[in-house]
């Protein structure tokens, strides 16, 4: 009997699947939280903007090194399989995962503090480059028949559970320790937390079986014949990228930087802005299995076209209507809108790239088109969104680079099902 035959073990598997992914976003959240208190620690610069952009832009450094790491370990991934795959990509995410946690600051061993910092998130990039695309094609080819929309919808709800964790750990930390205390020492719990978890997460990813349908197959390129199918489909690889631009943009700034937003931006206390952070990561955890499996029986295509044109027609606005009056509700119901517009195009975009992919290079093809949008786009969200606000004044200035994810995401929809992905 193989390992996805019962209900139990599909469950089973999920979770193991899913587990690294989990800790990935764990760490990459615990950064958006705590990002005043790193750029304290390991970019100490007069300006407190100009400290906070460092900060920021360490954050998306990681982001650059994901299209190489979806190159180089995507092919590793699509020759020698899913489940050895998984396994180096957790290993590589430990590393930095524990360097950035132990880090000593700026103002005990200097210069090499923020360079070490650097060095974590870069091992992190390359790590993370195919970690999601990995247990996206794991989910994809281990599903049932008609259901794989629901099934892929879990490696984006693994990382909503990572960020409920990271907010009620932030939310902790914050009502335990004294303010001053924190931005001194106590930023470094949760990270801890994250390493004292990254043994079970080895244990229980360990024991994955191969997909059937990998171990099925009888062609398994060969790095380069995996560059030769990058080139060959560079056009739908592109499309890809653009579709994912809705899915890491809208991601990254209603989680990573809610924080960041509503404590240096709209100056409300950031005790609520983490009560927020944990109702966003809970709606997208319930929505996007929701939207998954509506997925499987209207079509990836209604949703992603509905959900593109909602986020084009108010992202903007409730940003500003927020802005122009900010409080706890007021946030807490322009961030719930959000997550909604995120969670059900994404419980379409993910399964659907999967699915246009060839599956001889499914994961390369998944990952480096997943990479490039996050590194050239989603992953400087934060970044991208601080400059707006300071360069036009207009704190609702987020806004617009949602909006302009979306019209990627449009266009994607509309080039993957109309047209690339139809003449293959």
């Amino acid at each position: 009997m193989s390992h996805a035959s019962t209900a139990p073990s599909k469950i089973a598997t999920v979770l193991r699947v899913t587990s690294g992914n989990f800790l990935e976003m764990f760490d990459f959240f615990l950064y958006g939280i705590y990002a005043s208190d790193i750029s304290k620690a390991f970019f100490p610069v007069k300006s407190g903007y100009v400290s906070l952009l460092l900060t920021f832009l360490t954050f998306g450094a990681g982001f650059l090194m994901r299209p190489l790491g979806a190159i180089v370990l995507g092919a590793y991934i699509d020759r020698i399989g899913r489940r050895r795959g998984l396994i180096l990509t957790l290993g590589l995410m430990a590393c930095g995962t524990v360097l950035i946690a132990c880090v000593p600051s700026y103002a005990t061993i200097g210069l090499l503090a923020p360079v070490l910092v650097v060095i974590g998130r870069l091992i992190q990039g390359f790590s993370a480059g195919v970690e999601l695309g990995g247990v996206s094609v794991y989910l994809a080819e281990m599903s049932t028949p008609g259901h794989k929309g629901f099934y892929v919808s879990w490696q984006s709800a693994s990382q909503q559970a990572a960020i409920m964790m990271a907010a009620a750990l932030g939310y902790a930390v914050n009502a335990w320790l004294a303010p001053s205390v924190v931005d001194d020492w106590g930023w470094r719990i949760p990270f801890f937390v994250g390493c004292m978890i990254l043994p079970f997460v080895f244990y229980i990813r360990r024991s994955l079986l191969e997909t059937e349908e990998f171990l099925a197959r009888k062609v398994r390129p060969t790095f380069r014949e995996s560059l030769h199918a990058i080139a060959r489909n560079w056009p739908l690889i592109g499309a890809g990228m653009m579709m994912v631009v809705m899915t890491t943009v809208s991601f990254y700034l209603i989680t990573v930087y809610t924080p960041t937003f509503g404590k240096s931006v709209l100056k409300l206390d950031a005790t609520d802005a983490l009560i927020v952070t944990f109702c966003v990561g809970l709606s997208n955890f319930i929505l996007l299995p929701v939207m998954g499996a509506l997925s499987d029986r209207v079509g990836r295509w209604p949703l992603l076209v509905t959900f593109t044109v909602l986020t084009l027609l108010t992202a903007y606005p409730v940003l500003a209507w927020l802005v122009a009056a900010p409080s706890f509700s007021h946030m807490l119901v322009t961030e719930l809108w959000l997550s909604v517009l995120y969670a059900s195009y994404n419980g379409a975009a993910v399964v659907a790239l999967t699915e246009v992919m060839p599956p001889h290079v499914r994961t390369v093809g998944f990952s480096l088109a997943y990479a490039l949008a996050t590194a050239i786009f989603g992953g400087f969200t934060p970044l991208v969104s601080t400059w707006l606000i300071k360069a036009t004044g207009d704190h609702a200035a987020p806004g617009w680079w949602m909006s302009g994810a979306a019209a990627c995401g449009l266009v994607a929809t509309f080039l993957l099902y109309r047209g690339i992905a139809k003449e293959r």
